[in-house]
């Protein structure tokens, strides 16, 4: 990505600012590239029809999801199979849109059109206390959608003055750690944010204190193709297939 900035300098014909009896200074235009590096993770934005759509379904079927989860958190549930067909189409949508931007961010052409699977999707009721140590997931892709952001909560994360992520964020680590790097991305969300985003990316969420009910959803999705071939994105299709996950968010 290429974008234009301005250095200081002291030689040059440019537009210059002149101060009195000191050498004269310059703003120089000068052209940067800034190179893409590390894994595509894609923020947007559902809708509120969705949102509801989530809290709704979940209530159907609280099926307990805490023996397949990585989370320290009392009530993760799983959505039953009939809640699961209402939602595929709203993820299938926003999968083709992660498409769409991974394309952009790596500047590669996919070649066949992507059949996704959806292999895991539940529901999180983070509470005071409680949290998700750094983990990976299952699959070629993950998810994660906020639907309940309480005002408590984000008083709480403002007033937090470390560099984390803060109390109820979300953290994605990538790289080692090398001082010039960035080797993480911290966000604390806004209710109906969506993050796709590599299976393989580690990534935590840190507890808070305030008493409320953090709500969010999370989902699997595996790639049928064979693994060495890039595929071309669009609307993207996604079957539904229950399956157990050891190192879920």
């Amino acid at each position: 990505m290429s974008t234009v900035g301005t250095v200081d300098g002291k030689i040059g014909e440019q537009e210059q600012d002149m101060d009195k009896d000191k050498d004269k200074k310059v703003k120089t235009r000068v052209e940067v590239d800034m190179f893409n590096w590390g894994p595509c993770v894609v923020r947007m934005k559902i809708s509120t029809d969705f949102q509801k759509l989530l809290l709704d379904e979940a209530k159907k079927n609280e099926i307990d999801f805490r023996g397949k989860l990585a989370g320290q958190i009392d009530k993760e549930t799983g959505y039953g199979d009939e809640s699961k067909q209402k939602i595929i189409p709203y993820i299938a949508n926003a999968l083709g849109i992660y498409d769409q931007a991974y394309e952009r961010y790596t500047r590669k052409q996919y070649d066949k059109k992507p059949e996704y699977i959806m292999s895991a999707l539940w529901i999180n009721y983070q509470k005071a206390n409680e949290f998700n140590p750094p983990h990976d997931h299952d699959g070629k892709l993950s998810f994660v959608i906020y639907l309940k952001i309480p005002n408590e909560l984000k008083i709480e994360n403002a007033a937090y003055k470390g560099r984390s992520c803060g109390p109820g964020g979300i953290q994605f680590l990538y790289g080692e750690g090398g001082r010039d790097a960035v080797t993480y991305m911290s966000y604390f969300p806004e209710e109906c944010d969506m993050f796709v985003f590599p299976a393989w990316l580690k990534h935590w969420v840190s507890p808070f204190q305030s008493k409320c009910e953090r709500i969010s959803v999370s989902g699997n999705i595996h790639d049928s193709a064979p693994l060495n071939n890039i595929q071309k994105f669009g609307p993207s299709y996604i079957k539904n297939r229950d399956t157990g996950d050891k190192k879920n968010k």
